[in-house]
Order: structure tokens, then sequence, then C-alpha cells
């Protein structure tokens, strides 16, 4: 048992090593996340980001982080300075890699929450501008299950001002959840959430 064990260690170890530090960051950083330690998780990331200058998806994550975060009803007092972290960082990575969809999903979230934030104030400014980030996304990546997923859901919230046609919309939902189901991520850091979040609107919707 023993020679086991120190075998499983000694692999362990190797794996750890062979990882680069930026793989050795990002994995640490994204496991802080689950585990409900955003603060830490957004800290480590952007120390990531301003090592790895040409690499747009560790701001990517801090935006995401802080976005997330500001649609937690606990962090209202803190919503300003989080999106004001997750714009800097959507900035930033938006310069690293223009017209990617993941990052025009990413800034249509960020307006989104301040919509959330501040309806009667931020929706008429915002909602023309989200609109027009998922359908610029969707036009350059069609079958990307975020890109789908999110327009749909958007527009959902927004049926009953509006009048979109909600089948139209849950179907969309249904076959951004197809869409998930098959994509591969370009490496095990690039986006790859949202299957949870569509499959439970798509149960909503039936």
């Amino acid at each position: 048992m023993t020679k086991i064990i120190t075998t499983v260690a000694f692999l362990v170890c190797s794996l750890l090593s062979a990882q680069s530090q930026y793989e050795q960051g990002m994995a640490k950083s994204l496991g802080l996340w689950r585990e409900g330690k955003a603060q830490e998780a957004s800290d480590l990331m952007e120390r990531i980001a301003s090592a790895e200058k040409s690499n747009w998806l560790p701001n990517y994550y801090v935006a995401l982080i802080n976005t997330t975060e500001a649609f937690n009803p606990a962090n209202k007092a803190k919503v300003t300075a989080l999106l004001d972290k997750a714009q800097t960082a959507q900035d930033n990575a938006t310069v690293l890699s223009p017209n990617n969809p993941e990052l025009l999903v990413m800034q249509a979230m960020i307006y989104t929450a301040m919509i959330v934030q501040d309806p009667m104030v931020n929706g008429m400014k915002y909602s023309p501008k989200v609109m027009e980030l998922y359908t610029k996304a969707k036009f350059l990546a069609p079958e990307n299950p975020r890109v789908v997923f999110c327009k749909a859901e958007f527009e959902m919230g927004g049926a009953q001002w509006t009048g979109a046609d909600v089948k139209k919309l849950c179907d969309e939902i249904g076959y951004s959840v197809s869409l998930f189901e098959k994509f591969q991520p370009e490496s095990p850091f690039h986006p790859k959430w949202g299957l949870d979040r569509a499959q439970e609107a798509l149960k909503n919707c039936q």
C-alpha cells in the first residue's frame, strides 16, 4: 500500500511539474472559483494576466468572475466596483482578441448586469447594445453554444415587453443544449460553461 501511495504521489508531482506556471495558475484560480472563493480567484487571474500579456483568457475570466458575482443579490453594495473591474478586464481582453464571439458574449453579460442593477435607468440604454453584441456574435459563430443560449436567454427575459415568440426562444435554448453537448473547447482553459444553465432554462420552458 505504501508503495502504491508513493507511486501515485510521484505521478501527481510529475504531472504538476510538467505543467507550465500558466497552466498551474489557471487551474488553481478556476479551482478557487469553484470553491466559492471568487475574490481570490479574480486576484490570481489578474496576476496571471499581467504575466501573460498576449493571452486574452486570464482577463476574460477576471471579467466573468466579477460579472457573475455582480448578479448575486448578496453583492448588491459591491455591484459597481465588481462591474468596473469586469469592464477593465474585458477591455484588456478585447484589445488582444477583437471580434472574439466569447468576448462579445462577455460584454453583453456585463451590460445585462448593469440593466439588472438599475432597470429603469439602464434598460433602454443597454438593451439595444446587448442585442447588437449577440447578433454580431451569432453571425461570427452561429454554432457557439454560449452565443445561442445567452442570446435566447436575454430575449426570453424581455419577451413580455418585446413580444418575442417564446416558443421560438425555447427551441433556440433546446438547440443550444445540443450544441453544448458536442462542443469541444480549444484548450482546457477556453470557455466551456453554460450547459447546466441551458438545461435548467429548457426545463422551465416546457
